[in-house]
């Protein structure tokens, strides 16, 4: 499953327990990336066929699942700030949504060390 980005970050930073994101200058391909590099736990495709570049702030609780890549998730006291998905559409006006979507993979079959010679 992947989540396709529907309709508006290349900085993440934690500020305790409340997650604050600063974009400035930033495409809908390069905040999807950046969402599937180092927010979410799946692939993010750029469905929004939105172009230009935009600034923004997004400002949410992350969950247990997001952020994987930082290391073990610790389980953070509710602060009320909506999660990533109310945050899009409350803050940005777009909708993340999780569905089904074609996506390049590379797929490593086998790997061997290199000869001596």
């Amino acid at each position: 499953m992947k989540f396709r980005l529907l309709a508006m970050l290349t900085l993440f930073c934690w500020s305790g327990p409340v997650l604050f994101g600063q974009a400035r200058n930033a495409t809908m391909d390069g905040l999807a990336q950046a969402l599937q590099r180092s927010v979410l736990d799946r692939p993010v495709i750029n469905q929004s066929k939105i172009e230009g570049k935009y600034d923004f702030t997004l400002d949410w609780m992350p969950d247990q699942f997001q952020f994987a890549t930082a290391g073990p998730a610790q389980q953070l006291p509710d602060n009320g700030k909506p999660n990533i998905y109310q945050a899009f559409q409350e803050q940005l006006g777009l909708k993340l949504e999780a569905t089904k979507a074609p996506a390049d993979v590379f797929i490593i079959d086998k790997v061997e060390r290199p000869s001596e010679n």
